[in-house]
């Protein structure tokens, strides 16, 4: 017997924010993503999903100023800056009961978007539980970075270890306890990083691990425990994707999930109902072919948002 599905998300008002910049990034192009995602048809597909769409435009921030490192931060001031935005911004919706989607720009933005929806579940006393879908942990800190580029830090940074300023972007440090996190899809981990991303024991479900049990089993086990007292934050990023089907991403690693893998991790993902917030993050169509990344993206967010077959429809209808 199968009970009624969960609702598909937390919010049936969907707002779109776009955050141009790749200041975090160790390539340019990512500040190109959120037109990108939009040409691709992204508020289409979520209203075809029966979501009503907000498109808030794009944030506003500095330039990219394309320096050095200093004192192991590439533009650290600016991406302070940027994620001051973004954190604001999606703050601001969901005190709305809205459902935001970051459209990046690097994945430094991430340390914006999830310290505010950690903000707002300490006020609403919810649960928080993070996917982070990802070819990288993104666990590097100033000591262990090789490049100094922050958007292989955001997770660090909400963990707590970090310059100041960004671990406190949501008023409390660290927004984020490791365990509240499950990172999918890991494949690239600096050597200083994988013996801290072990020391604070964080749930990685690399693809060697999805190799050996499947992306079912790696999904069923970073969902479990959620209840309706829990907001679900997904912070994918392009790069998760194997290279083959998604090349629009400045640091591409073979090896990823393939189409069918991703779109099951989606589908389960809309299964729990319980989806409260969006990052989509590392699109660079300067990299890509057509915008096949971006559509594919887009693709996969219909079923983020519950798009699904005719095939498992009839399969459900018949087990009840």
């Amino acid at each position: 017997m199968i009970t009624t599905s969960m609702p598909t998300t937390l919010s049936n008002t969907v707002a779109l924010i776009g955050a141009p910049t790749d200041v975090g990034a160790g390539a340019r192009g990512a500040s190109m993503g959120p037109e990108a995602l939009r040409v691709a048809g992204l508020a289409e597909a979520l209203q075809a999903q029966g979501v009503r769409v907000l498109d808030r435009g794009n944030l506003h921030g500095p330039a990219n100023p394309w320096q050095p490192a200093q004192d192991g931060y590439r533009h650290l001031d600016e991406v302070l800056a940027w994620n001051r935005a973004v954190h604001e911004a999606v703050h601001a919706e969901l005190q709305q009961g809205h459902l935001p989607v970051l459209l990046g720009g690097d994945h430094c933005l991430a340390m914006g978007s999830i310290s505010a929806v950690a903000r707002h579940c300490r006020a609403t006393g919810q649960t928080l539980r993070v996917l982070w879908l990802d070819a990288h942990a993104d666990f590097n800190t100033s000591e262990l970075t090789p490049s100094g580029n922050l958007h292989g830090m955001p997770v660090a940074v909400l963990c707590g270890f970090g310059p100041q300023a960004l671990t406190h972007l949501g008023g409390t440090s660290p927004a984020l306890h490791p365990s509240q996190v499950r990172q999918i899809g890991i494949r690239s981990v600096d050597p200083g990083e994988k013996r801290f991303v072990h020391a604070q024991r964080l749930e990685v479900y690399d693809m060697r691990y999805i190799d050996e049990m499947g992306m079912r089993h790696a999904m069923e086990q970073a969902l479990a425990g959620l209840d309706a007292n829990t907001h679900l934050h997904v912070s994918f990023d392009v790069d998760f994707l194997d290279p083959d089907i998604a090349p629009g991403v400045g640091t591409t690693v073979p090896g990823g999930p393939t189409y069918r893998e991703a779109q099951l991790c989606m589908e389960m993902i809309a299964d729990t109902g319980r989806l409260g917030s969006l990052d989509i993050v590392e699109l660079n169509p300067a990299l890509d072919e057509r915008n096949r990344t971006a559509r594919l993206a887009v693709d996969l967010v219909e079923s983020l948002f519950g798009k699904s077959t005719l095939m498992r429809e009839h399969q459900v209808r018949r087990r009840h």
